[in-house]
């Protein structure tokens, strides 16, 4: 049985996997083949004289996810040419590898611009990176160390390649709804990176483990959350590009700031002459911004926030799409 395209919606069969077993031990053989490698070696495995942010270990572990993510692409290749009967064409466009849709990579990071409008304006007009953003300065910088290539280029391509273009189109040949597809697979994405965890109570072993579970619980919350975002827009627009680089984005945006005064990170006027009258009115200046740049950056978050909600179908709208959702 073959796929077959309908109004430019991919209908995926609806058959088992039984090459290599149900959906669930798929997920978790491809997990465990991207997460353990990094702890069979002492190149990679982090510990208290070693940190995972050292040159050589992120050297070492892009080697590994490459190699893992290989593999894991090899067997979903052949599954789907063995028993979804694909052809090439139909194989690259469930996996989204190709036609890259343009639109979709503009449409899918306006959409999560917009939910980041109060952080890119205090990092636009607060801190005056838009001087760097406009010269490159921003980027040069960020990719001129191996901790850039692992947040921004290597992790998201990886990831995103593995849990969204692998992952997905796999479940989607199961019986499970599309929309429990978006629901479910997130899971295993949230999953791997637990592993930090373990990382940090080697390098921290002083740290009370209280704190440290709480740590891994928020960490595989928000990764989670992201999968789930990530992986909607996956099968809405089917385009691998579009959700790799949302993903390199949010690696960088971080999560918003939700209380607090937005303040710069250098003083507004410059030295002070030295006198206390100067002092003080350096000082209500500098109140006062904040306070502008405060009210600002919340009424952008909240106003960003609607955007996002509002035009969330809207921008992820495409004839490219995997499946219907809702």
């Amino acid at each position: 049985m073959s796929m077959s395209f309908t109004d430019g919606v991919v209908w995926v069969p609806r058959i088992i996997i039984k090459a290599i077993g149900d959906r669930s031990s798929c997920g978790v053989a491809f997990t465990i083949l991207y997460v353990l490698p990094f702890y069979l070696s002492s190149i990679t495995r982090p510990s208290p004289n070693l940190s995972r942010d050292a040159p050589s270990v992120i050297r070492a572990r892009i080697r590994l996810v490459s190699v893992s993510v290989s593999v894991s692409a090899f067997v979903t290749i052949y599954v789907l040419a063995v028993y979804a009967e694909a052809s090439g064409p139909e194989m690259l466009r469930l996996l989204g590898w190709y036609p890259i849709g343009i639109v979709e990579v503009f449409k899918s990071f306006l959409l999560t611009a917009l939910l980041f409008s109060g952080p890119l304006f205090e990092r636009a007009a607060v801190e005056r990176g838009w001087r760097d953003w406009a010269g490159g300065r921003t980027v040069n910088e960020t990719l001129s160390s191996w901790i850039g290539w692992r947040n921004y280029i290597a992790g998201p391509v990886t990831e995103e390649i593995l849990f969204r273009s692998l992952l997905v189109p796999l479940h989607l040949l199961t019986p499970l709804s599309p929309t429990r597809v978006v629901l479910l697979t997130p899971l295993y994405f949230g999953i791997a990176h637990i592993h930090h965890f373990y990382e940090f109570v080697l390098t921290h072993p002083h740290t009370p483990w209280a704190p440290s579970i709480i740590r891994a619980l928020i960490q595989f919350t928000y990764t989670t959350i992201f999968g789930w975002y990530a992986t909607f827009i996956f099968v809405r627009t089917g385009d691998l590009v579009s959700v790799t680089l949302v993903h390199s984005f949010c690696n960088w945006a971080g999560l918003p700031r939700i209380w607090g005064r937005v303040k710069p990170r250098v003083a507004i006027g410059g030295p002070f002459s030295g006198r206390k009258e100067d002092s003080n009115s350096e000082q209500g200046r500098e109140r006062n911004c904040s306070l502008l740049w405060s009210t600002a950056y919340y009424l952008l978050l909240v106003a960003g926030a609607i955007g996002f909600h509002r035009y969330l179908w809207t921008l992820t709208d495409s004839p490219r799409a995997l499946a219907k959702l809702g």
